[in-house]
């Protein structure tokens, strides 16, 4: 159809991974906005957040002398000594006793600080110092049974500067980095997770493409296949069910009836021709014996379309082909065309049902005869890995070729009224056996070959 759609549009795994990218994409967006918003909108909550945790991290890092007071810090903070020197106006700490009185500070807050009244509540405060907002946050710590409090404090400036120059690029560059790394690792597992759970999928899809009229038994196997997927299988399998109980009935019906009706086509013969000689006598045996000759081939056709019908044996191909020529020596002969074997292989032998690869082989060759010129040859090619049958008769154009093997189709230069079911029994012969069947133009005449599987279409 000119305006389908392409099949990939209606892939369920690109539809899946499609939405899981979408999902991360929508992800990756909506950290990054709240991560802008609480950096430049809400600023003042993180400057808020940080101040009070580095307000414990100096409390946690206090060192005590031998009476209990705070003398200093421990190793992780002591190096920290050069930023209340070098941001004397910026930022400060102290520790207060239980009566508010400061025991231990930084040098910036008696340079800068020193006249600010801070205030000694637990927790978050503010106040301002020379116009400047000023941030802080005391921490209380308990030492040997006494309380002392720890204040922190920073300037509005510093934190804006820390938090637009510092860390809002480093977020930015970290939400890139982790963006980057959710597609490409969880993108390549999800490709690959549903590459692995769509694998039973493409199993079932195999097995039931390879499901043909001969092998309507099979079933799929649910094994494997994902849980939603399960009904499906299942529904197919009952609908294969019908279907192969419609064959049956339809194959055995045939079976039946060809073979019901060869007593009584026997039973008039008999009466014919033990009737008085007369003008209609031999038109009536003539008529009785193409009437048995269809019931015999769809009594044929029945068997053939059985693969259980079959036994399977190394055949020897020469044997078989000239047991079919001295079979239809005599029909040769009154329609005086001659009948040949060639060889192209000194020993062939197929795996086969002999009597079947006979069939065929009369078949092919009982249709080369009707259709041979009077004083031609009708020969039987032997190789290795395929066979052919040949005429040097009329031949046939391409949209004949493609009816030959339809059942009760005859052709236009046949001699006789056959039931045209000889080719179709030698395709179902074919099929079952795995072989190929088919016709082409030998420039003059016809020329059937017999391949099997991934051989080529020449003996």
């Amino acid at each position: 159809m000119r305006f389908a759609k392409p099949a990939w549009l209606h892939s369920l795994s690109l539809k899946i991974l499609l939405a899981f990218v979408l999902g991360v994409v929508l992800s990756i967006v909506l950290i990054a906005s709240i991560a802008i918003t609480v950096l430049t909108v809400r600023s003042d909550l993180l400057f808020v957040a940080d101040l009070v945790g580095r307000a414990e991290e100096l409390a946690g890092a206090l060192q005590f002398d031998d009476t209990g007071t705070p003398v200093g810090f421990d190793a992780r903070e002591s190096g920290a000594d050069w930023m209340y020197e070098s941001l004397r106006q910026e930022v400060a700490y102290r520790v207060l006793d239980a009566s508010g009185k400061a025991v231990m500070s930084s040098a910036s807050v008696e340079a800068f600080w020193g006249g600010a009244a801070w205030p000694a509540e637990r927790g978050y405060f503010r106040f301002e110092h020379s116009g400047m907002p000023i941030h802080g946050a005391t921490v209380p710590v308990e030492h040997a049974g006494r309380t002392w409090f720890l204040q922190f404090a920073a300037s509005t400036r510093f934190g804006d500067l820390v938090h637009r120059h510092f860390v809002l690029p480093f977020v930015a560059a970290g939400i890139g980095v982790f963006s980057l790394v959710l597609l490409i690792v969880f993108g390549a597992c999800a490709y690959l997770v549903l590459g692995y759970t769509l694998k039973p999928l493409r199993n079932v899809a195999a097995s039931a493409a390879a499901i043909a009229p001969r092998s309507i038994h099979a079933r799929l196997q649910a094994a494997g296949v994902p849980s939603e997927i399960v009904p499906l299988v299942e529904s197919f399998n009952r609908v294969l069910e019908r279907l192969e109980y419609g064959f049956r009935i339809q194959q055995e019906f045939l079976a039946t009836a060809a073979h019901e009706l060869k007593t009584p086509l026997a039973l008039i013969r008999a009466q014919i021709e033990l009737s008085e000689p007369g003008a209609g006598r031999g038109a009536l045996l003539k008529d009785v014996e193409h009437m048995a000759r269809q019931v015999q081939q769809l009594l044929h056709l029945a068997e053939a379309s059985e693969v259980e019908n079959y036994s399977f044996a190394q055949v020897d191909v020469r044997e078989v082909a000239e047991e079919s020529v001295a079979y239809l020596e005599r029909m040769a002969h009154a329609a005086d065309v001659h009948l040949s074997v060639r060889l192209h292989s000194k020993a062939v032998h197929w795996t086969a049902d002999r009597g079947a690869l006979f069939t065929v082989l009369k078949n092919l060759m009982e249709n080369a005869i009707q259709h041979a010129p009077r004083g031609t040859e009708v020969a039987v090619e032997v190789g290795a890995e395929a066979m052919a049958v040949r005429d040097w008769g009329p031949g046939a154009d391409p949209e004949q070729r493609a009816k030959m093997f339809t059942r009760f189709w005859r052709g236009a230069h046949r001699r006789d009224h056959g039931a045209g079911l000889g080719l179709a029994i030698c395709q179902e012969i074919a099929q079952a056996h795995g072989w190929t069947l088919s016709a082409e133009d030998a420039e003059p005449g016809m020329r059937f070959v017999l391949a099997r599987s991934g051989a080529q279409a020449r003996p």
